[in-house]
Order: structure tokens, then sequence, then C-alpha cells
């Protein structure tokens, strides 16, 4: 069965640095859940304080409502798969994703029905009796994840798991992992730095950054409504310009620093009052015009990279702000560079934070950790 798991208040220090404070989450039974953020910001440290491999200095860890701060990690009942697979070397494949219901004493013939069941659900019943070293990262992986799966965990914890692999096997294990995890239904607390990963693979992404959680919610929701800057500057690429918001006879009006204004519908009431501001504008939220007589955000391209499906222009504005924009190519010509070009926003689309970047001025932002 799977287990919901709650963490309240937890603190992780290691000496007198503090890594992790205060941080609580709430993970939902059955739920692909994904820690993600930067290289050092605590997302395997956390991942380790639920698998029972790191210490706990303060707060509280729950599956269900059993507390396992001082259980013992093999009491835990969680499968763990590793970047490296940690596979045994010295191992066929079947006697690999055997070996934990061996070591549970499991009959023979249970061992034998679930490690075929779980072989054959990886693909990699043929290869039963190969060793590791005749494998593919792909195949090895699989591996993993089979011996993983096979125990019937509670919680399977991934520690990013396919950043050894060439990146067409990645897309393709990513879409493997997800396929596997709703037909088994089990949660799975997964770790990434690799946002389009996250993205394509989660249920739900907590945004994480120097042991603190920026934002929890649906891929959606994170990258279309940000809950501050870090999180729109992480999640996707965001060209993010200065600008001023001007409140006008109750309605919200953004200008950009090019003199360039549009009206925004959206802003949340306690905000509408004249204040500098952060313009978060993804690559795709630009609408291109070439039209010498064209209104709009005034730029200047410097170059551009076809893509098939769409190109990529990279600009500058009269005040040396660089932006890039992403248009759907077209079928006659890719715009040379030189050329002056003005750019609308798709205004239902675009993000404003304060001038910190603190926080989303804007209706719609859903963050699952506050409240």
């Amino acid at each position: 069965m799977s287990v919901c798991i709650s963490i309240k208040d937890a603190v992780k220090k290691y000496g007198n640095n503090t890594i992790i404070s205060d941080l609580s989450l709430e993970i939902k039974e059955g739920e692909f859940f994904t820690l993600l953020g930067p290289s050092g910001c605590g997302k395997t440290t956390l991942l380790r304080m639920i698998a029972g491999f790191n210490s706990i200095e303060g707060g509280d860890f729950y599956f269900n409502d059993k507390r396992i701060n001082d259980m013992d990690p093999a009491q835990r009942n969680i499968g763990m798969v590793f970047q490296n697979y940690a596979i045994f070397p010295h191992l066929s494949v079947r006697d690999n994703v055997a070996f934990g219901l061996k070591n549970r004493k499991a009959s023979k013939e249970v061992i034998q029905t679930e490690t075929d069941k779980f072989m054959e659900l990886m693909h990699i019943k043929e290869y039963a009796d190969r060793m590791p070293d005749r494998l593919s990262g792909g195949q090895q992986q699989r591996v993993a994840l089979a011996r993983a799966l096979v125990i019937k965990p509670d919680v399977l914890l991934m520690d990013e798991p396919l950043s050894n692999l060439d990146a067409k096997l990645r897309v393709e294990m990513r879409t493997v992992i997800k396929e596997i995890q709703h037909t088994v239904g089990i949660t799975n607390v997964y770790v990434t730095h690799d946002q389009e990963e996250a993205m394509a693979v989660s249920d739900r992404i907590a945004v994480m950054n120097q042991g603190d959680i920026q934002q929890v919610g649906t891929p959606k929701d994170i990258y279309q409504r940000p809950a501050n800057l870090f999180v729109a500057t992480f999640i996707g690429r965001s060209n993010i310009l200065p600008g001023k918001l001007k409140a006008a006879g109750g309605k919200a009006v953004l200008s950009f620093d090019e003199g360039f204004q549009v009206e925004l519908p959206n802003v949340l009431e306690q905000y509408c009052k004249d204040q500098d501001v952060k313009i978060s504008v993804r690559p795709e939220e630009f609408i291109l015009n070439a039209s010498p007589d064209a209104k709009g955000l005034k730029a200047t391209i410097d170059s551009s990279v076809f893509l098939g499906l769409n190109t990529h222009y990279f600009a500058h504005t009269d005040s040396g702000e660089r932006i890039e924009v992403v248009q759907e190519s077209q079928i006659d010509s890719i715009i040379p560079d030189g050329t002056v070009i003005h750019l609308g926003v798709k205004t239902e689309k675009i993000n404003v934070f304060e001038a910190e970047g603190r926080y989303n001025l804007l209706e719609g932002v859903r963050n699952d950790n506050v409240g």
C-alpha cells in the first residue's frame, strides 16, 4: 500500500550549518511528487531524511499517522533508486530484481512470481540471465526500478535517477517512470534539478532554494503563475524586465521602460497602486511584429536560431535589455539580424512581481505549501 507523507517543521544541521530550517510539506497518497531545485538547495538532504539515511535535528516526519523519525530505514518499507543505479555487478538481472524478496525471506514461489512480474513490467525479462555489464544505461535503470518496486514499498524514493543517461534515453525513461508509477499507484518522491523532467513526470512539484520551499503546485500552476521571481526564472526561460505599475481610474496600467504600456486586468486589489515592479515575460509570451509602423516594445534582433517548429530570436531593447523571443517558424523567411521589431505581450500570461521579486502581484497564484 502507499502512504501519505507529512513533514512538520523539519530541521537539518551539519555542525553549525543549518541546511533545512522549519520546513513543512504534505505529500498525498499515491502522488508523484518532485523536489526540484538547483544543486545544494537541500532536496537530496530532505529525501535522505525521509529514507532514514540522514539524522533529523528537529521536526516530525510521518507515514500516514506513524511517526518515523526514530524508525530504522529497513523498517520504513521504502524503495530507493539512485543516480548511479547501484545494482549489484556480480548478480544477474533476475537475482538483482529478486534481491529484496530474498532478503525478506519470501518463499521461492513468491520470489519467482513477483520477479517475473516486475521484469515483465519493466520490459527486461528477456535479459533475466544477463550480467549488468552487458546492459545499457537505460536497461540498468529499469533493473534498479524493478528491484525497488518488487518489494511493494509504501514509498518509492528516487534521487536524480536519469542524470547519467543521454538526452534521448532520459526522455524515454521519464515516460517509463511515469507510466509505471501510475500502474503501481505508489507514493513517489523524486529529486531532480532538471525542470523539464520535473514538469514531465510530476503530479505536483515543490521548488526549493537554500533549504526553503518557494512554491508547491502542479506543473501548470508553477509555470503559469510562479509565486516569486526565483520560481519564474528557475522553471523554464523568462525575460525579466524593469517596469512600473500605475493605478489609473481603478485600473492597473503596466509601463515598460521603453514607454510601452498595457492595461492589466488581473492585478490583485491590494497591489493595485503605483510602484516599481519586475516583469516576467516568457519568450513565447511576446507578440513579434516586424512592420516599421507597429506599436510595442522596440527591440533590435541580434541573432536567430531555427529549430523547426519554432524560431528563437535574440534581441536587445534601446535601453540595453537582452531578450529572447520565440515565434512559430514562418514558411517564407527568418527575420534578418539588425531588423528593428516591435513586441506586444500576451497580458493574460505574463507575470508581475514587486520590485524585489518576493511575490507575484497577479491573481491566480496557487501555493499548496502556504496556509
